[in-house]
């Protein structure tokens, strides 16, 4: 199961409040502005500043 289109639409990056986007996996949501990774777990995208990666 994915994350919802609706859902998608509704999350922002947490540090800048900008919108985010799936990778190609749909393993992280992507922050653009903040060069950041969030984590996808079990469906549920980890909205984490502290657990965020840093894109390369």
């Amino acid at each position: 199961m994915a994350i919802s289109k609706e859902l998608l639409e509704i999350l922002a990056c947490p540090k800048c409040k900008g919108p985010v986007e799936p990778d190609e996996n749909m393993t992280a949501l992507i922050c653009r502005q903040c060069r950041l990774a969030y984590e996808i777990r079990e469906d549920i995208p980890i909205m984490l500043i502290d657990e965020a990666k840093p894109l390369d």
